[in-house]
């Protein structure tokens, strides 16, 4: 029986997209999962009556454990996001292992989709300093369009040899090297409140952060919307996280 020939995508179905997106698809996260993990030490099977109480009347306790780094009552709970964002950034993301797991999409498995990544023109483009002490400034009009229109390019060409390896027979695994890490993937990660703070404290750049951070923009767009939708979980610890310096404990 004959081979189907894959369809050739044009330049004009390629996607390009700027921005990045998180979903909360499931979480088990609340403060008073901190509160009864954390009062068992002393309070034994009696701590379960925290579930039943309005964790606000604790708050002091929360933040007493944020600030002295007791952090293991901070592990108590889940949430697993829905990310799509550029390959690269999750080559970034997946360093962080405690308390993590991940579940990507597989080019070995489906064939990936033209979709790829071109910044913003409000993404700073110049890197001026040195290694350790630099800073990104605005670009000009004309460094976004050479950015833009290479970009585009080089998207359209790699996803074209992509496309004629999948003809010719090449198996998914060998043809996806073909492609960039400007690709679009998607991955489920799941955590605990404990492992998103020490990537917040690593990922984001806040005014509250006792220790700066200089993450790359793209991850730090992920870990925004991440951190929103856990604020909106677990308030009291949010609080406590900011008050003490936005350090994991």
């Amino acid at each position: 029986m004959g081979r189907t020939p894959t369809p050739v995508t044009t330049p004009e179905s390629l996607t390009f997209r700027s921005d990045v997106t998180v979903e909360l698809v499931k979480s088990s996260a609340s403060d008073a999962d901190v509160l009864f993990a954390a009062r068992v030490s002393t309070a034994g099977e009696q701590s379960l009556d925290e579930l039943k109480k309005d964790p606000e009347r604790s708050k002091g306790l929360i933040n007493y454990l944020m600030r002295d780094r007791h952090g293991s009552p901070f592990e108590h709970n889940s949430m697993t996001f829905f990310i799509s964002a550029p390959i690269f950034v999750f080559r970034e993301f997946m360093r962080h292992r405690v308390g993590w797991s991940y579940n990507e999409e597989s080019g070995r498995y489906r064939e990936l989709e033209p979709v790829f990544y071109v910044p913003g023109a409000d993404r700073k483009l110049v890197q001026e300093g040195r290694p350790g002490k630099y800073v990104f400034v605005e670009g000009t009009p004309a460094q976004h369009e050479a950015v833009s229109s290479t970009l585009r390019e080089s998207y359209e060409q790699a996803y074209a040899a992509y496309q004629k390896m999948l003809a010719e027979g090449v198996a998914r695994e060998v043809a996806r090297a073909a492609l960039p890490v400007g690709l679009y993937s998607s991955m489920y990660a799941t955590c605990n409140a404990r492992s998103l703070m020490h990537f917040l404290g690593l990922r984001t750049q806040h005014e509250l952060a006792k220790v700066p951070s200089f993450p790359q923009r793209e991850i730090e767009m992920v870990g925004e919307k991440m951190e929103a939708e856990w604020a909106q979980h677990m308030p009291l610890t949010y609080a406590a996280f900011n008050a003490n310096g936005r350090v994991a404990p």
